[in-house]
């Protein structure tokens, strides 16, 4: 039972952890200590150790002797994961818009007209169309079909977060990705997997172009 709630609160940990470096709390260069952390987030340093251990593999810290040097997203990152997604996630739409149940298509749907919602509202919701963005991919990747394309995806879409937040501050991609994902959606609604994946790729292709410019 012990060793079943330290690996929880290590799973815990790593994603907390994980979302920090992403979304830039902590910075690049950085150095995390087992011991700065564990005073910061409260618990002790096994699980912050197993923690570290996993942010390493996943090539987003490197462990230095001194501490852990946070490493992040770097521009060759962004394109390599946008590469992978340009190569998978076709497919993965493709395959949605054959095996999609009516059940999953009005999940997909009220995620496109919130995201609509709020793109073409006047105060600042980043974060919820972040999110609303987020959900859209996370449903694609997991209404396909495939388990492996779904944990292959996902954690590339998540490493993103940072950038993806910064593009859809901006009323005009927030709003062109909105309307990208409403005819995904159509495409999809009518079972037609060529289009979806034309579509897609479209979109993403959008979205690195956005993500780069602003990242030069």
């Amino acid at each position: 039972m012990a060793e079943h709630k330290t690996i929880s609160m290590a799973g815990q940990v790593f994603e907390r952890l994980e979302y920090d470096i992403l979304t830039g709390k902590y910075q690049k260069g950085e150095i995390l200590t087992e011991l700065r952390l564990s005073e910061v987030l409260g618990v002790s340093r096994t699980p912050i150790r197993e923690a570290l251990r996993r942010l390493e593999a996943e090539h987003l810290i490197t462990e230095t002797g001194r501490g852990s040097l946070v490493i992040g997203i770097s521009k060759k990152d962004i394109e390599d994961i946008y590469e992978i997604r340009t190569k998978l996630e076709g497919e993965a739409a493709y395959r949605c818009a054959k095996n999609i149940t009516q059940e999953q298509l009005k999940e997909l749907s009220e995620v496109v007209e919130l995201q609509e919602y709020y793109a073409h509202k006047d105060d600042d919701r980043t974060d919820k169309i972040k999110d609303l963005d987020s959900q859209f991919h996370q449903m694609l990747y997991r209404f396909c079909g495939s388990e492996i394309f779904l944990q292959t995806l996902l954690p590339l879409h998540r490493k993103l977060i940072k950038y993806r937040k910064a593009s859809v501050s901006k009323r005009s991609r927030a709003v062109e990705s909105a309307s990208e994902h409403r005819a995904v959606y159509d495409a999809i609604k009518k079972g037609d997997g060529d289009r979806a994946r034309e579509l897609i790729l479209k979109h993403i292709s959008n979205a690195k172009s956005n993500i780069l410019k602003e990242n030069k």
